[in-house]
């Protein structure tokens, strides 16, 4: 991969790096793509989440992007990552265990529910925020239908489309009525209504989803949402925020 220039958006990639997640093997191929096939070029650097002790770990990015690869070494350094990113307005992604931290982050620091819990972290949690689908997701790809003005279906250009999954756990539908309305919106969803991209509309960007766009395709074309996030990074370093 080229060395990008000392200008370019600085984006953190939040993550315990393993050959063994796919995502994570993805990601090298996709923003070498996003540079030589769009324009974008960012600087990356993977951090493991164990080294995001407080907001300060990510003073000076652009981006941030939580991708899979749950359970994370650090359930609070995962945290941190997404309350910095929403608090300050720094373009966010996160995918699969991205978007389930997301939520969980989203429910105790600004949704009035600061036991929320994830199942996988918390087995214990007695009703957890993040629990353990009934059906398993892992190599699956499924519909998912997309609300009509959303920022998701901007950037897809579609009512509906079909994503890749690897994951095992999502939200507790019982919990999403609060979390909506503290100003979350559930903009993606699958074909029985469960929640599948999450949104902050006065955000600059800030989206998460259940599924892995890392995996679209070959790995050789950026999936939309990581083109659309990419395009939020470089804006948000254009403005010197």
């Amino acid at each position: 991969m080229n060395t990008p220039p000392a200008t370019a958006p600085r984006l953190a990639v939040v993550a315990d790096r393993s050959p063994g997640v796919r995502a994570h093997a993805r990601i090298p191929g996709l923003l070498e793509a996003l540079a030589t096939d769009h324009g974008l070029v960012l600087d990356a650097y993977w951090i493991p989440t164990e080294d995001v002790t407080s907001s300060t770990a990510l003073a000076g990015f652009d981006g941030v992007w939580l991708p899979p690869g749950s359970p994370y070494a650090s359930e609070a350094g995962a945290l941190t990552a997404v309350r910095t990113a929403r608090e300050l307005g720094i373009p966010f992604l996160g995918t699969c265990a991205g978007f389930q931290h997301a939520l969980l982050e989203f429910a105790r620091n600004a949704a009035g529910l600061p036991d929320a819990a994830h199942a996988e972290n918390d087995p214990s949690a007695a009703d957890p925020l993040i629990t353990q689908l009934a059906c398993s997701l892992v190599g699956h790809e499924g519909a998912v239908v997309l609300a009509p003005g959303s920022r998701a279906a901007a950037i897809l250009g579609a009512e509906r489309t079909v994503e890749r999954y690897h994951c095992s756990y999502g939200p507790n539908p019982a919990y999403l009525d609060q979390l909506r309305a503290h100003g979350i919106e559930f903009t993606g969803t699958d074909e029985s209504g469960d929640a599948r991209i999450a949104e902050l509309p006065d955000h600059p960007f800030f989206m998460a989803t259940l599924f892995q766009p890392e995996l679209a395709d070959d790995g050789t074309r950026p999936h939309p949402v990581i083109r659309a996030f990419a395009e939020a990074v470089a804006a948000h370093a254009s403005v010197g925020v």
